[in-house]
């Protein structure tokens, strides 16, 4: 299938990776219909940012995917849904995990309800590196074993399943993507690279991070909506899950460390207890393996770690940009 010139429906739009993916969709021709969060604000995330010509040619609707009326409405006439809308911060899925099954189950089940009412061609369900847990064995493919550690991980387990049942019960055109660990300009201060970078760019000489062992594949969010994008392109991927991984790994102080050399070499790590997982809670070690979506498409990853990371710190090094973070807090 060519996504060129079909119209397509982005759920999570608002947010990192998915007004990436907005962007990128529209140099790709497509005809983009955002649905963001409704707020009282009438914010619309991170689109907000993008330059009024981009944003013009976005179809813009606010709701809630925990709404089913409010998704239906998105969906009908769209013939690819990419759906990212979710909540994803570990540590507040301690507090609230109800609100992580509402938000990532419920939402699934409305969006694939919708899609099978009105018959989009393809729905590519964004899942995450997280359900596998801490790595059984390396490199991490789409056979290892799923293990919950968290509320986020287990609610993300089941929206997958939900997704996968549909493609098996009814035939809808499910594909189930699976980033890694992804990261590049407005990324929430939540994750790592973020917490190291404005800290650093705020001054901060002692840099305060979690538990320093765990080890990650990030992968740099242009090469992720690629792969998006890749999987949505390919007739060989309906009914599959894909990992999107760049086979490589990093330690979180050696991330720091790397990190730190191209801001401020004088800056130290400083472990804060209070950004420590619960032990069991915390994956040890993800490192995936992109054979699949290699042998299914035609994605390659086009940034190396240290170019994506380069892009990253400029792009936060703009005054603009560093406004929207708190780097003196923890954010949870």
């Amino acid at each position: 299938m060519d996504l060129q010139a079909k119209k397509v429906l982005v759920t999570g739009a608002d947010g990192f990776i998915g007004s990436h993916l907005v962007e990128r969709l529209l140099k790709n021709n497509c005809r983009v219909r955002a649905f963001v969060f409704y707020n009282s604000f009438n914010s619309w995330g991170w689109l907000d940012t993008l330059p009024k010509e981009v944003l013009q040619q976005v179809e813009v609707i606010a709701g809630d995917v925990r709404d089913s009326y409010g998704v239906r409405s998105a969906v009908k006439d769209i013939d690819v849904v990419f759906h990212l809308a979710a909540l994803i911060a570990i540590p507040f899925s301690y507090r609230s995990p109800d609100t992580y099954v509402d938000t990532n189950i419920k939402g699934m089940l409305n969006v694939l309800q919708a899609v099978r009412e009105y018959g989009a061609q393809r729905v590519i369900v964004a899942s995450t590196s997280e359900v596998y847990g801490t790595a059984q064995y390396i490199p991490i493919d789409e056979k290892h074993p799923f293990q919950g550690q968290s509320p986020y991980s287990a609610s993300k387990i089941g929206a997958d399943r939900i997704a996968e049942s549909f493609y098996r019960s009814f035939g809808t055109p499910v594909i189930i993507a699976r980033p890694f660990n992804t990261y590049g300009p407005r990324q929430s201060a939540r994750a790592v690279i973020p917490t190291i970078i404005t800290q650093l760019l705020n001054g901060q000489e002692e840099i305060k991070l979690g538990s320093l062992e765990p080890t990650r594949d990030f992968n740099y969010v242009k090469d992720v909506c690629g792969g998006f994008m890749a999987i949505a392109n390919s007739d060989k991927t309906v009914g599959e899950e894909i990992n999107i991984a760049s086979g490589q790994e990093i330690r979180m102080e050696e991330l720091a460390n790397r990190i730190i050399k191209k801001i401020n070499p004088t800056a130290k790590v400083l472990l804060d207890q209070q950004r420590v997982r619960p032990e069991k809670s915390e994956v040890m070690r993800l490192l995936g393996s992109n054979k699949k979506i290699i042998g299914l498409t035609d994605w390659k990853q086009e940034y190396s770690f240290d170019e994506g990371i380069e892009e990253t710190i400029e792009w936060f090094k703009h005054k603009d940009n560093l406004k929207f973070y708190k780097s003196n807090i923890y954010n949870v």
